[in-house]
């Protein structure tokens, strides 16, 4: 793998102002990376033809975009059959029209579970994505393809979404950096499916990168309004000094026990940074409560849309969820008391801040589980310490702070108050400098 391709995007740019590079080899390169791990990893579903970067802070740095958010003369299939021949898009969505203005290049799109229902990315139109440290592995979901390919080298840094940890847990299972922003700071205009009902609270596009630096620019980039998404909050973004900060951290949330390894990474990780020892109280609610709001009618909206669509088939991962949400099932009495419980939830958590900054924890119960395991009941209980923060709404950050005796990479999960994306990514970038961050032994 050349050297150039294991820089972060923000390196990768200074080259390339500094002429070492021009803009045309760095796509060169990252085309004929993408030739070379996409074979193993089966991460891109398309690659994008080269086009002329425009000046700005990332001028000619190359780019993937998760295979659910729009992308001008592509289509996006949102790994679901009803839109394998979806009509190409006639613009960017928002976030890539941003990236796209500061410079950067889309190379890749990249492959997700079926309408993004699912912890491994595998659908019936691509196939599955494997791990780049094991491919008997999942690399995650929903936003697999983008943290495989970009753990792989095969971008610089992307965009996945996330509505119950899409984007952190893919990063902790490939070893990279993630960021779910705060619910309403960022556009998601130009997201298949679109924004909408009352479970979009949850959700939110957000960075991928090897390196928290690029994630911290990319916000800068992101930010603001786009006039469409009228969830969008134009609140300030600031900076902030770790050293002020007061730090908690857990290691079971008392509903998942993680696995020795993990527990402890997330303690190697808050003792570092002289965390204390502190479970938020009810935390351990949080996977009932997100199933709650996702299966009040028991999955027939999801069912409703794929038919509306023509999907005349699912893949057995997205059966299951439905599976599980069919069990959430109630009426609309039912659904005033999950939001009452959503609502309590929340005031205990926001009343929790009060003490402390920066909460640290698992980003799931394990690393990277094989194939086809995701959807196993102990396994996707696991899956409620990313499910935390979209019921709060708070912004969370994952970057890899450990490794597995078997060479597999364990990310750890920074959640703070809300807007302040700023604090945890400042965490983040001190846990990377002292644990290392996304290393390129074991691809």
């Amino acid at each position: 793998m050349n050297d150039i391709l294991a820089l972060s995007g923000v390196a990768q740019a200074a080259l390339i102002r500094d002429r070492k590079i021009s803009a045309h080899e760095l796509f060169e390169l990252h085309v004929a990376r993408i030739e070379e791990v996409n074979p193993r990893i089966n991460a891109v579903v398309e690659t994008m033809p080269e086009t002329e970067p425009l000046p700005g802070p990332f001028s000619g740095v190359p780019f993937s975009i998760k295979d659910s958010i729009e992308v001008r003369g592509t289509s996006a299939s949102a790994g679901t059959l009803g839109y394998r021949h979806a009509p190409k898009s006639t613009r960017d969505a928002t976030l890539v029209a941003r990236l796209r203005a500061a410079g950067a290049v889309p190379v890749a799109r990249t492959n997700l579970p079926d309408l993004l229902f699912a912890f491994e990315s595998d659908n019936l139109i691509y196939g599955r994505t494997n791990n780049p440290y094991d491919v008997a592995r999942t690399s995650g979901g929903s936003s697999g393809g983008e943290a495989a390919l970009i753990a792989s080298c095969g971008s610089a840094f992307g965009l996945g979404s996330d509505a119950a940890g899409s984007v952190r847990l893919p990063a902790h299972y490939c070893g990279i950096a993630s960021l779910k922003p705060t619910s309403g700071r960022l556009a998601r205009t130009g997201h298949v499916p679109p924004a909408g009902g009352w479970i979009e609270m949850l959700w939110q596009i957000g960075p991928m990168a090897r390196r928290v630096e690029d994630l911290r620019a990319m916000m800068s980039i992101l930010l603001g309004a786009d006039g469409e998404d009228l969830t969008v909050v134009p609140m300030p973004y600031e900076g902030v000094k770790v050293s002020e900060l007061r730090i908690a951290y857990f290691t079971d949330n008392g509903f998942a026990e993680p696995d020795a390894e993990t527990q402890a990474v997330v303690e190697a990780a808050g003792k570092a940074l002289g965390a204390v020892h502190s479970v938020p109280p009810g935390v351990g609610k949080s996977y009932e409560l997100e199933m709650m709001l996702l299966g009040a009618d028991g999955g027939d909206g999801v069912r409703a849309f794929l038919r509306s669509i023509g999907s005349d088939g699912t893949h057995p991962l997205l059966d299951g969820w439905l599976s599980k949400l069919e069990q959430f099932r109630t009426d609309v009495a039912g659904l005033a008391g999950y939001w009452s419980r959503l609502d309590q939830f929340r005031a205990g958590m926001h009343a929790y801040l009060t003490q402390f900054d920066v909460v640290i924890s698992p980003v799931s119960s394990s690393a990277a589980v094989p194939h086809g395991t995701s959807i196993e009941e102990k396994t996707f209980r696991g899956f409620s310490y990313t499910m935390t923060h979209n019921l709060t709404g708070w912004p969370a950050a994952v970057v890899r702070c450990g490794t597995t005796s078997t060479g597999l990479p364990i990310g750890v999960q920074i959640a703070g108050p809300k807007w302040r994306e700023d604090t945890v990514l400042a965490v983040a970038q001190r846990l990377e400098e002292i644990f290392g961050g996304w290393q390129a032994e074991g691809l």
